[in-house]
């Protein structure tokens, strides 16, 4: 509690290693705001620093937060191949209009194992003509990998882009099954 006995905002972070290397995830009370890839050490506070510039705090680093808890053994089983869903609250703050209409549907409505186009996705949230904006949307989003923005590619079957890099996407997609796993 805060001097006025209210509850300010709390967030909490961590970094965890994965199959695609170190990811920072942060969490509040409301649940997971952030994952953030190849959470190398300057990554990381950049990181940070824009955690606290848009939540109006300074994250604490613990790793065992009961917020974080949870998070990291549903990602830790997702890397070993042991989940295809994700049951996590999420905290969307860090998100609004139609990027988080965008990523809620990307959320519910692609399973493990599949993908959907730009466009596609698009005509799913009621905007036809708006896979560039399905794009922007998958560019801001807080949640990668929780919220699969992996799973959305371009419709003639390129992968699209991806805010952790073509190879991240390439490994998430090889371990959902969706491509071959890499040779090397």
């Amino acid at each position: 509690m805060d001097s006025h006995g209210q509850y300010g905002q709390q967030v909490v972070w961590a970094v965890v290693g994965t199959g695609v290397g170190p990811l920072l995830l942060a969490a509040t009370r409301e649940g997971l705001v952030g994952v953030v890839f190849h959470a190398t050490d300057e990554v990381r506070d950049s990181a940070l620093e824009r955690l606290a510039s848009r939540l109006g705090c300074e994250p604490a680093e613990e790793p065992g937060s009961p917020l974080l808890t949870e998070a990291i053994r549903q990602l830790e089983a997702y890397f070993a191949g042991e989940r295809r869903a994700f049951d996590l609250p999420l905290d969307w703050s860090l998100v609004s209009g139609f990027h988080r209409e965008v990523l809620r549907e990307l959320a519910a409505g692609v399973p493990y194992g599949t993908v959907v186009g730009y466009g596609d996705l698009a005509g799913r949230v009621g905007r036809p003509e708006g896979a560039q904006a399905v794009g922007a949307a998958m560019g801001a989003n807080p949640l990668p990998v929780v919220v699969p923005c992996h799973r959305v590619v371009e419709s003639d079957g390129g992968l699209g882009g991806f805010g952790g890099g073509l190879e991240t996407k390439r490994r998430l997609l090889a371990l959902e099954g969706v491509l071959p796993a890499p040779l090397f």
